[in-house]
């Protein structure tokens, strides 16, 4: 059977392996025998072990929606069966069937792009950071790019605007202060070295108090009196007015259009796609970018370019949106809706983690995540688990136990209790088959 499931060489060495451990047991007198049929089982643990996938499904209770760290966005069904489709057959990726000749792959999303946020053309690549560095590298290579020292951004990853900037072969030009900038700021910085004035929509942090900032219709009539072109980094970047949803207000991509001869945004983000990275805006900077040579090493496989499809055109119907895109899905649900999910599952809960743990219904705040509106907390309602007797090491014991489920489950520990906050939890009956498993015997 190890032969067959996993090859000769692997099933060679799993028993190697497994016959080692045995002599070393042996002869310190751990073990007195082992039989044929033991060592077979500790193979095929081994071989076991060593097949499963490392990017494991699991229960994302920790109350961020779009986790980066758990994978960002849940795709919708119509993205999936898409993509697999795509997986499945040879596709029209760059060929074009009325003329039969070599098309661009491009031309799958640029229509529905333009429709949607008001451009003129539209260019996809692989995240929002290549979308950024391309965009960059194409109208600044080589020249100055002016922004705001407060839009001087750092993402996950310590990833940070400047670096991107120099990467790109722009040479930076801050003005203003963190807190304060103005137009004579920008208007003195220009010069005929100057290839951009970039404008970063600073998603992931908020600066309170004495500040100031130029908006991007007044920075479009600098850049414009300037002949400079205006690029436009949304960062997360929507396609909709979220307010519809419950959700605080966050400048549309249509709104950026407006102003700014390129827009640069996310697809994995509040736009609730797969990862990529959308460009914008005139067509004469579109085809400059895509004229780059870097673009062919940014550009998206057939795979994603499906589900990104699948997904923009979920855009066309927005009063449905919210029940078929998960991540909308999942921020438009209400506390009450939350809490009663809660009392459903808590008995259940309260039987797998044991008797050493209290566990009661709270109240929570979710986020949601990926750098998108930082102060925004969603309402929402969970469990909440600490140890009846004792400190915290029986409850990251017991965090560490859940998470070495076979579909782990992960939440967030907070004030010395562990908190599952159940905003993301779509499958009730999966969450409980799989905490059903939980190896109590790892508690103590």
């Amino acid at each position: 059977m190890l032969v067959e499931r996993f090859g000769r060489n692997a099933a060679v060495s799993a028993i190697r392996t497994a016959l080692k451990d045995a002599r070393i047991a042996l002869k310190s007198g751990i073990l007195s025998a082992h039989t044929t049929e033991h060592l077979a089982q500790q193979a095929l643990a081994k071989l076991s072990e060593e097949d499963r996938s490392s990017l494991r499904t699991l229960f994302n209770l920790t109350g961020t929606v779009l986790h980066t760290n758990l994978g960002r966005a849940l795709l919708a069904e119509e993205a999936i069966t898409a993509a697999t489709e795509a997986m499945r057959n040879a596709v029209a990726l760059e060929f074009d069937l009325t003329s039969g000749k070599r098309g661009e792959r491009d031309d799958h999303v640029r229509s529905i792009l333009c429709d949607l946020t008001g451009a003129e053309d539209a260019t996809v690549v692989n995240n929002n950071a290549a979308a950024v560095l391309l965009a960059l590298n194409t109208l600044a290579g080589g020249r100055d790019a002016i922004v705001s020292r407060g839009e001087l951004i750092e993402i996950g990853g310590a990833f940070r605007m400047p670096d991107i900037m120099m990467r790109a072969g722009a040479r930076l030009v801050e003005v203003g202060t963190t807190n304060r900038t103005h137009a004579s700021d920008y208007e003195r910085a220009l010069k005929p070295e100057t290839g951009v004035i970039l404008k970063v929509h600073t998603s992931n942090y908020c600066i309170m108090g004495f500040t100031a900032e130029v908006s991007a219709g007044d920075l479009a009539a600098i850049a414009a009196d300037a002949n400079v072109p205006l690029m436009h980094d949304l960062g997360s970047g929507t396609l909709l007015d979220l307010t519809r949803f419950g959700l605080e207000k966050e400048p549309t991509v249509r709104d950026a259009v407006a102003h700014a001869g390129l827009v640069t945004f996310s697809g994995d983000k509040l736009l609730g796609g797969p990862q990529a990275g959308f460009i914008v805006g005139k067509r004469s900077l579109i085809q400059a970018i895509n004229r780059n040579p870097m673009k062919r090493a940014l550009r998206v496989d057939k795979i994603r370019l499906a589900a990104i499809e699948a997904t923009l055109k979920l855009y066309r119907n927005p009063e449905r949106l919210a029940e078929r895109l998960p991540t909308l899905k999942l921020l438009a649900r209400t506390q009450a809706d939350i809490r009663d999910q809660v009392e459903r599952i808590l008995a259940r809960t309260t039987d797998c983690v044991g008797a050493a743990f209290a566990v009661e219904i709270c109240d929570c705040q979710s986020q949601i995540g990926s750098g998108a509106l930082p102060l925004a907390t969603l309402p929402s309602a969970g469990i909440r688990i600490h140890v009846k007797h004792g400190g915290g090491q029986a409850l990251e014991k017991l965090a560490a136990a859940m998470r070495a489920l076979d579909r782990p489950i992960v939440g967030r520990i907070e004030d010395n209790s562990l908190i599952l906050d159940f905003r993301c939890l779509t499958d009730e009956a999966g969450f409980l088959s799989a905490l059903s498993l939980l190896d109590r015997s790892a508690l103590a």
